[in-house]
Formats: structure tokens, sequence, C-alpha cells
């Protein structure tokens, strides 16, 4: 699994350690990924992903998961958050088929 948040984009940044003596060693930055489950309205179910805490906050304040994908391009968004995409809009359709 990629060290890569679906939502936010960030992911793995490089760097150096330097010492008191200005010794330099290569490090990497991780990006702070929780474990989180999504409640989706669409599919009625839990949604789980690997977000980063700034991409949680996004999610929550654009009204949940489902509002936030349907309201972001297909460029933006990555493959996993794209699938999701698609299982919601399905899902939706559905919906309003059998509503309507």
């Amino acid at each position: 699994m990629a060290r890569r948040c679906p939502v936010s984009g960030k992911g793995v940044l490089t760097g150096n350690n330097v010492s008191h003596s200005n010794n330099k060693t290569r490090r990497r930055f991780l990006p702070n990924l929780q474990p989180i489950s999504l409640i989706s309205d669409a599919l009625g179910a839990r949604v789980r992903l690997r977000l980063t805490t700034r991409g949680i906050r996004t999610v929550e304040a654009n009204g949940g998961i489902d509002a936030y994908l349907l309201a972001r391009s297909d460029a933006k968004l990555s493959d996993e958050a794209r699938r999701l995409k698609r299982q919601i809009k399905k899902a939706a359709e559905r919906k309003t088929a059998a509503a309507g």
C-alpha cells in the first residue's frame, strides 16, 4: 500500500538529518496517515481509507465522503478515490431510479 493520501495527495518527502557536527544523512518524512472508516450515504456502508489528518478535515468540512468525491474532478483524485467515486455514482443512480 502506497504511503500517499488519496484525498490530499500528500506523500513521502526526503531531506537530511543534520547532526551537531553538521554531518548530513538522508531521511524520509512520512505523511501522517490514519486508518479511518467513513460512512457513505449512497452506498449505505462504511468505507475504509488511509487518509492524512488534513484529508480527514477536508472531507468532513465538505460534508462527508460522498459530497467531497462528487464535487472533485477525476483528474485531482487518486485511482482509489476514482474507483470509490464511480461506486457512489452508481449507487446514487440506482436510488433515484428506484424512487422515480
